[in-house]
């Protein structure tokens, strides 16, 4: 008994076609989310709140904000939950792995990119680009310096947090026996979560150029947790709790249309028929 009796007939060699197909469009949007999102780094800070501090001269804020590259992550987390479900935690482990070889993919294209010669105009005397009265680089090495800082940065958080994810989303799974969908997608996400903001906030601020924007007068450290990490945290939680419906409405339909029990667990290659 497969608990799928009631469903039309499939072709067996259709049905492992259908698997491979949703499997492949969950893989695709996480790596297209993940390819986006370290162009997009810290191009931008998106300011979502300020607080003032003081009187006269001694007046300072705490500015929560958060990075563009930010805004589509939580898909990421969605989804491997998604991949891990219904294709189990090698496949989940798969992707994440193959993310981070896009990730080195694309620093090598931008590091080739600016060794090649071009028509910028470079100093006799010091062998560097020239800078424009701005004292701007030519626009894709501006990208590429920002593009650098979040790539190295995230290449290091998203390993330890994605790996977090999937171990913790299996582990609530065999925890509950396949139970209660909630507790394995908001307990493994929010605690990624929190490994990803963390890690990816102090590696930019203390390995990278340019760095994190601290406000004049904020205590470095008092930004660095409450001002980014918490607000990105904040933002990272209530998508996770957002994304609850989500899961669960994508998790009803594809049981179905993939024949696959997500309470049971999965292997690679290992899906019922």
């Amino acid at each position: 008994m497969t608990g799928f009796e009631h469903l039309p007939h499939i072709d067996e060699a259709k049905l492992k076609e259908r698997r491979e197909r949703v499997f492949i469009l969950m893989a695709g949007l996480f790596l297209g989310t993940l390819t986006m999102l370290n162009i997009l780094g810290i191009t931008r800070f998106i300011k979502l709140y300020e607080i003032g501090f003081g009187e006269g001269d001694a007046t300072w804020s705490l500015v929560f904000a958060v990075a563009v590259g930010v805004l589509p992550y939580p898909m990421t987390f969605l989804c491997t939950d998604l991949i891990s479900e219904f294709y189990g935690k090698r496949r989940a482990n798969y992707v994440v792995l193959i993310g981070l070889l896009l990730n080195a993919w694309v620093v090598f294209i931008l590091w080739v990119g600016g060794i090649l010669p071009g028509w910028e105009a470079i100093d006799a005397e010091t062998g560097r680009l020239v800078a424009d009265a701005a004292g701007r680089k030519p626009l894709f090495f501006e990208l590429q310096a920002l593009a650098f800082g979040a790539v190295g940065a995230s290449m290091i958080a998203y390993l330890a947090a994605q790996l977090c994810d999937v171990w913790l989303f299996h582990f609530w799974k065999k925890l509950t026996k396949g139970k209660h969908l909630w507790l394995r997608n908001n307990g493994s996400t929010l605690v990624s979560q929190m490994v990803d903001t963390t890690a990816v906030i102090l590696i930019t601020y203390y390995f990278t150029t340019p760095s994190l924007p601290i406000p004049d007068g904020t205590s470095v450290w008092f930004q660095l947790l409450v001002g980014y990490i918490a607000a990105g945290y904040i933002f990272k939680m209530f998508a996770a709790l957002v994304d609850t419906p989500i899961i669960y409405a994508a998790v009803y339909y594809l049981k179905d249309y993939l024949r696959i029990d997500p309470t049971k667990m999965h292997e690679f290659g290992d899906v019922e028929d």
